[in-house]
């Protein structure tokens, strides 16, 4: 009864993928790269508001992984879910939890900018340690400090080349093209981006008196007559963004697009955009928006997809999607 004691036990590990209600299409789009299914876990709400989740089957030992989207008028039930899964797969003795966190929620107030504020961009990071997160993966972060405030690994990704390759994919005559950094903030972003589409780059100077509002002062580098692309990380209720585009074509601007890595679009967003004089918004498929790429619909998106999926693979198998696929159209 008891002669096999001796022999070592076979432990196996197993990588568990698992969507919230957040982005559930994208969650399906990794998890086709990855050749897995995305595994059941019920997410209900109680008569009162509070979240509930249980995991269908054992992940006792499994590194599980949990892709969620933390943007929307429900951005505070979607945190609120995403520590209860993660708690849920803690007491069910996962061996690694990681938070897919394609877009960081509270993430603009990551200092103290005047007294008595709060710095919620590290709250949300010791809330998601304290319900036991191992590991974040996310995309562009407003500020890239923000990885400072935990004690945990953070993949940060960015979606800045398969923006810069949406706009190569154009025939745009590159020399009278340039890339304009919405604030001071990102002009480094803006050269990275310049640098990769090799065109020039300029910057928008702008006082903001009040938070979703602030009014261009001025433009250094030259815009007259020029294709403008306007990068930044996020448009939230476009308001800002919309008065920047009609202020450069005052200024002189040619044909404008606008991009950003995170589309929240709260309220009247889609028909500001819409009415405003720009030809395109190109935003990634971290946040749903269904009027996206639709006929007639001036918002464009790219997939973040591949990148988390090499991201989740490199975390799980520390090798390269083309690696574990042999090369076999994974390449990233």
């Amino acid at each position: 009864m008891y002669e096999n004691l001796s022999e070592p036990m076979s432990l196996k590990k197993e990588i568990k993928l698992y969507s919230g209600t957040g982005n559930p299409a994208l969650a399906e789009k990794v998890a086709d790269i990855l050749h897995l299914e995305l595994q059941g876990l019920k997410i209900e709400k109680f008569a009162n508001g509070e979240i509930y989740a249980r995991f269908d089957e054992s992940v006792r030992g499994d590194d599980v992984f949990f892709i969620q989207s933390l943007s929307g008028a429900n951005v505070n039930d979607l945190l609120m879910e995403t520590l209860v899964v993660a708690d849920a797969a803690k007491r069910a003795s996962a061996s690694k939890f990681t938070a897919v966190i394609p877009h960081y929620c509270y993430a603009r107030q990551d200092r103290k900018a005047s007294s008595r504020e709060p710095i919620t961009a590290r709250l949300v990071a010791n809330l998601l340690e304290a319900a036991g997160v191992n590991q974040v993966i996310t995309v562009d972060l407003h500020q890239g400090q923000i990885q400072g405030f935990f004690d945990i690994p953070v993949t940060h990704l960015t979606a800045l080349y398969l923006i810069g390759d949406y706009f190569k994919a154009k025939d745009f005559d590159w020399e009278n093209t340039v890339v304009v950094s919405p604030d001071m903030g990102r002009a480094k972003v803006a050269k990275r981006l310049s640098d990769y589409l090799g065109c020039e780059v300029a910057i928008a100077h702008k006082s903001r008196p009040k938070h979703n509002a602030s009014e261009v002062m001025g433009i250094i580098g030259d815009i007259k007559g020029k294709t403008c692309i306007v990068n930044d990380d996020m448009i939230d209720t476009a308001g800002t963004l919309c008065g920047s585009v009609r202020k450069l074509k005052e200024m002189g601007a040619g044909d404008i697009y606008v991009s950003a890595t995170h589309g929240i679009f709260s309220g009247a967003a889609i028909e500001r955009l819409q009415d405003a004089p720009l030809v395109e918004c190109v935003v990634t498929d971290i946040i749903p928006c269904e009027a996206a790429d639709k006929p007639g619909s001036k918002i464009k998106t790219v997939s973040v997809a591949n990148e988390l999926a090499e991201a989740i693979n490199s975390v799980y198998m520390r090798k390269s999607v083309s690696e574990i696929f042999g090369g076999q159209g994974a390449e990233i």
